[in-house]
């Protein structure tokens, strides 16, 4: 829509790509611009030496800027799924005017006193390579792990998470990525635009007193919405109540 002053930036979350937004991003296309992102060493970006949130928002911003500047964009609103959740809310944070509004979907927020050196990065990830797509399509699964009933959905993203190189099918992300990723550890979201957090009813989100902090934490400036029937992939789980909520909160 090129007469529209609104852009949407749509951020996936790890190990994910752009695609996965493909059945909710043209819901908005009278609306507004879209634009949904490859962030570095995910779908078909470069891989890199190492990945940082903060690289990952002056990414963004580099998108942001180059769309004010080309399409004279006034209004910009981000919607990031979990890691993408904390890209959109760092980059709302450093950049307090460049953001209108902020969704973050079923967002890790580890608290402030939170010590990465006791919960380090998992087993170093080895890359593996598959003999063929059929195979590798059969091992996709969703991470952390859930049912998710739209099978079409998850067929569709499969799809485009693989790639064929010299020996064999592999994954579209870096395996280093997964331990290389220096996520935000005791950094204080101080966003000034409005702001919502999405979760699902059954998320992980939900155990022990993750929410609860998360709510303590930041519901002066933040508002919190719950969606039924959704675990942690809530865009997966329930795309027209993400698409809903979108229109009703942003635009």
């Amino acid at each position: 829509n090129n007469q529209s002053k609104n852009l949407l930036i749509l951020i996936h979350g790890t190990g994910a790509h752009k695609k996965w937004w493909d059945p909710i991003a043209p819901q908005f296309i009278d609306d507004t611009n879209v634009i949904a992102v490859d962030l570095p060493g995910m779908g078909d970006s470069d891989f890199r030496e190492k990945y940082s949130i903060k690289d990952f928002g002056s990414c963004i911003f580099s998108i942001i800027e180059k769309e004010k500047k080309d399409a004279q964009i006034e209004n910009i609103y981000i919607v990031g799924h979990s890691l993408g959740g904390q890209v959109a809310a760092y980059l709302a944070s450093e950049y307090k005017d460049l953001v209108t509004s902020l969704i973050m979907i079923d967002t890790f927020i580890r608290p402030p006193d939170y010590d990465p050196s006791e919960h380090e990065g998992g087993p170093l990830r080895k890359i593996k390579y598959y003999p063929d797509k059929k195979t590798i399509l059969q091992r996709f699964r969703l991470m952390p792990t859930q049912e998710c009933k739209n099978d079409w959905f998850l067929r569709y993203i499969a799809e485009y998470s693989v790639r064929e190189v010299e020996d064999g099918w592999r994954w579209k992300f870096d395996d280093l990525m997964f331990n290389s990723l220096e996520r935000l550890f005791g950094y204080k979201f101080s966003f000034k635009c409005p702001a919502l957090f999405i979760y699902g009813a059954n998320s992980l989100l939900m155990s022990g007193n993750i929410l609860s902090n998360i709510k303590k934490m930041y519901s002066d400036i933040m508002e919190f919405e719950k969606v039924d029937e959704a675990a942690h992939h809530v865009p997966l789980d329930k795309p027209l109540e993400i698409v809903d909520i979108i229109k009703k909160t942003v635009l």
